[in-house]
């Protein structure tokens, strides 16, 4: 299991941009974040143009297959999704990883027992603003 913001563990942020532009604000071979929204098609079609890595966040079982197309390094579901987001990465053979936005530790054995790729807690984004 991936862990990204844990505070036991060393980790490389995720860079959360809302524009092409805010790319020039992050290190060279950072993994950017973004919110799947059909405003946000360029920008993902800008990312995936310049081969960059990126985590894509979703709210539903049929956006998840959207950043699955879209070529989502990873992909962010609440709690709620993650098991289902995790079976159908699984049946579908995804090489994306998905990540379940972790609030606190209480669920993280839980999501260790639903078999999820990865957890990632809010101090792991780092929003970018130019």
């Amino acid at each position: 299991m991936l862990l990204f913001g844990h505070p036991y563990i060393p980790f490389t942020p995720f860079y959360h941009i809302t524009e092409s532009s805010d790319v020039d604000g992050t290190p060279p071979n950072s993994t950017l974040f973004v919110t799947f929204d059909i405003e946000n098609l360029d920008l993902i079609t800008f990312l995936n143009q310049h081969q960059l890595p990126f985590a894509l966040e979703v709210k539903s079982l049929e956006e998840v297959v959207f950043a699955h197309n879209l070529n989502a390094k990873y992909i962010v579901v609440q709690d709620h999704l993650a098991k289902s987001a995790q079976n159908c990465a699984e049946t579908y053979l995804f090489d994306a990883k998905i990540l379940c936005r972790m609030e606190n530790e209480a669920s993280i054995e839980e999501k260790i027992i639903e078999g999820v790729d990865g957890l990632i807690y809010a101090q792991a984004i780092v929003k970018i603003s130019l």
